[in-house]
């Protein structure tokens, strides 16, 4: 192997003038990237000892294959056939149509976004954010930053700066990618106390940390992506609020999922109006149970909040145009009982799904053997959990290479393999997506010999 194999390989000119990418209507950047790939590709086997060099036609095609894989965008919509409403790996909440429209206008030219238009000068960022977020919660305060460990992050940077901070041994949550709050506090400069033990603590536990001296701040963080069963005891936050005001410090919450008002999670799980109304601050997600885009949410009284707002952090943490356009709509949304998008996969009942099963089932056949199937589902993004959501799914088969298959689509379709069937619950599928569905099997079924 060596100079002479080489030399078998098509110039790259010619590859170019190929039919096959001449007429792929890629850009020229995406049609030289993907000859390249395949050049390459050809020179690494004939120095590994397989000098054999397909004809041109063939490599045209992989490198149009190569340059298509190439010209498309990293971050892609997907068809989220899971059952998992806020699936974290496929970017949590879907926006409402409001919102993406209103991310749309705010993408495509100016913005007022840091500009009083009654007043003819600058204006706050995320005033129309706050006033919503006050209606909504009936909070003094209100802000709003990139995620929700930013908000723990400012929260205590702010109003806690080189205090002791009592919280329960069972609340040292990791919040996702190996970050935990300890983590979280010693980067804000609080000093972390512990109280309790994992499964039990007791409004004494942080009485005693009070009266010693050792904190001067408590913290309570809501295990939202995690359920602690059996021989348990916590502090409610009312009662926490009521031990905070007679020692005179503040009590701060992480609701972490974020529940606003009475929805599709249990009758006694946290709202962020419960526990506004007992807090002085309580911060939680933008893109979990509120259903809108990432974001770290901030409401309590209104001094504490200030504090908030004017702390050299806020402006390294402050959402974006976008975001805060999507948040607006998000909020005007529940604001205006409409159910976004993922409220409305959460509340939809089992018997509307196996319908909705059905129809897709029926849909389908004519490509592969298929059948509606009950199945459960999950809420997902650290929210409820143990609680599984009755739903209905399509079982395909065969799974593994439907499985395959589907997830190399052009718009990536993305189930689960459970029982050796290849599920896809119909909980989570958005207006539309049953027909994307379809053409896929269509292709499928097409390619087949």
């Amino acid at each position: 192997m060596g100079k002479s194999d080489l030399s078998a390989l098509p110039r790259m000119d010619t590859l170019l003038a190929s039919p096959a990418l001449v007429d792929s209507g890629l850009p020229r950047s995406a049609q030289k990237a993907g000859a390249n790939r395949v050049l390459d590709q050809l020179r690494r086997a004939i120095w590994a000892g397989e000098p054999q060099v397909p004809e041109l036609h063939i490599l045209a095609q992989r490198a149009r294959q190569a340059a298509e894989e190439l010209a498309r965008p990293g971050l892609r919509r997907v068809v989220n056939a899971t059952g998992v409403a806020l699936h974290t790996n496929l970017g949590r909440a879907p926006l409402s149509r409001r919102a993406a429209e209103a991310v749309a206008q705010a993408a495509e030219g100016y913005s007022n976004l840091e500009y009083d238009l009654t007043a003819g000068k600058r204006g706050s960022r995320t005033g129309r954010v706050e006033e919503l977020l006050q209606e909504l919660t009936g909070a003094e305060g209100a802000f709003a930053v990139n995620n929700n460990a930013a908000a723990v992050l400012l929260m205590l940077s702010a109003l806690t700066p080189g205090m002791g901070v009592a919280i329960s041994r069972g609340e040292l949550v990791e919040i996702g990618g190996s970050f935990r709050v300890p983590d979280v506090m010693a980067r804000s400069g609080a000093k972390l106390v512990e109280v309790g033990a994992t499964n039990k603590t007791r409004l004494s536990d942080y009485q005693r940390v009070l009266e010693s001296g050792e904190a001067q701040a408590l913290l309570k963080v809501h295990p939202s992506n995690f359920k602690v069963v059996g021989f348990t005891q916590s502090v409610e936050v009312e009662e926490l609020a009521a031990l905070a005001a007679s020692y005179q410090v503040p009590l701060l919450c992480d609701l972490g999922s974020g529940a606003l008002g009475p929805g599709p999670w249990p009758q006694d799980y946290p709202t962020v109006e419960k526990w506004a109304a007992a807090a002085d601050v309580v911060c939680f997600s933008g893109d979990k149970l509120l259903g809108g885009p990432q974001a770290g949410i901030l409401v309590g009284k209104e001094e504490a909040v200030r504090r908030l707002k004017t702390d050299p952090l806020a402006r390294a943490l402050r959402l974006d145009k976008l975001s805060l356009a999507a948040l607006e709509a998000t909020l005007r949304d529940w604001r205006d009982g409409v159910s976004v998008p993922a409220r409305a996969m959460l509340e939809t009942r089992p018997r509307d799904l196996r319908q909705k099963a059905e129809r897709l089932a029926a849909l389908l056949t004519p490509f592969c053997p298929c059948e509606a199937v009950e199945t459960a589902g999950e809420a997902g993004g650290g929210t409820l959990p143990g609680e599984e959501l009755p739903s209905w799914a399509v079982a395909l088969d065969p799974a593994e290479e439907l499985e395959v298959f589907l997830r190399g689509w052009t718009t990536p379709i993305l189930g689960r393999i459970h029982k050796g069937k290849l599920l896809l619950d119909v909980r989570t599928l958005l207006p539309g997506e049953e027909n994307i569905i379809r053409d896929a099997l269509g292709a499928w079924k097409g390619e087949r010999p």
